[in-house]
């Protein structure tokens, strides 16, 4: 009875999938949907580095108008 119990547990355990070992993706439409996920990746990096670059960029024009401001007011108020 043991045995039985014993052999109908080993059986089980290599009949189980994660024995089997996982070879790579070769299909082509995994391989496809891989690629795309890459693609948006690289693009949502450079979106974020351009936002980045923008942001500089509108801080530095408001920070020239808040200049020009400034001396406007300080030479309308010299008068």
């Amino acid at each position: 009875m043991k045995r039985i119990a014993t052999t109908l547990l080993f059986a089980a355990v290599m009949a189980s999938p994660a024995w089997s070992a996982q070879k790579p993706a070769d299909d082509h439409l995994v391989q496809l949907r891989m690629d795309e996920q890459a693609a948006r990746k690289e693009y949502d990096r450079k979106v974020k580095d351009a936002k980045g670059v923008y942001n500089e960029a509108k801080k530095a024009a408001a920070k020239e108008r808040d200049e020009a401001i400034a001396s406007a007011r300080a030479k309308a108020g010299q008068k």
